[in-house]
């Protein structure tokens, strides 16, 4: 590793304070406890929701760029729950099995994301049987990109909250 490699991951190494008082034993030394901040749950969590929204407009792009292919249906990806401490419910987000549609389907064995059929009925299914109504479409799109900058914003405001109480800005 370089010497910048190093000093970076030791700014984004929280330790515990040399006040600190465990046990009648003074900590912060070697063997002190490390916390890293990707183990921080807020942190884990906004990064998880960003990187299911970067997934999530991957599979809308290939909702419109098959707009006009006979008999392809919409998909759009199971949005993560997450749990009081900012965990995801399920897991993780590598753990979301493929949803089958059908029987003749191979069942998933790996980590895949998981993949929820438009809910439209087929209302709006065309002659040659495409579903995918591009406007839609776009306000998907639209919606998914301001969430997107909204995860990232909270990740940076966070992070620089994290900095400012650890004294380096």
């Amino acid at each position: 590793m370089s010497l910048a490699a190093v000093n970076f991951n030791l700014l984004l190494t929280i330790h515990t304070a040399n006040s600190a008082h465990l046990n009648g034993v003074m900590s912060g030394g070697e063997g002190a406890a490390k916390m890293s901040i990707n183990d921080l749950p807020v942190l884990s969590a906004l990064r998880t929701k960003m990187q299911w929204h970067q997934e999530r407009q991957r599979v809308l792009a290939e909702n419109i760029s098959n707009s006009d292919t006979p008999n392809f249906r919409p998909r759009d990806l199971v949005e993560p729950k997450f749990d009081r401490n900012g965990s995801s419910a399920a897991g993780s987000m590598g753990s979301l099995a493929m949803m089958r549609t059908s029987s003749s389907h191979i069942a998933a064995t790996g980590a895949a994301p998981s993949f929820a059929q438009d809910g439209k009925g087929g209302f709006q299914t065309k002659p040659a049987g495409n579903a995918v109504n591009l406007e839609d479409q776009m306000l998907k799109v639209s919606a998914n990109q301001m969430d997107y900058a909204a995860a990232t914003s909270l990740y940076s405001r966070s992070l620089g909250l994290l900095k400012t109480a650890i004294g380096k800005r």
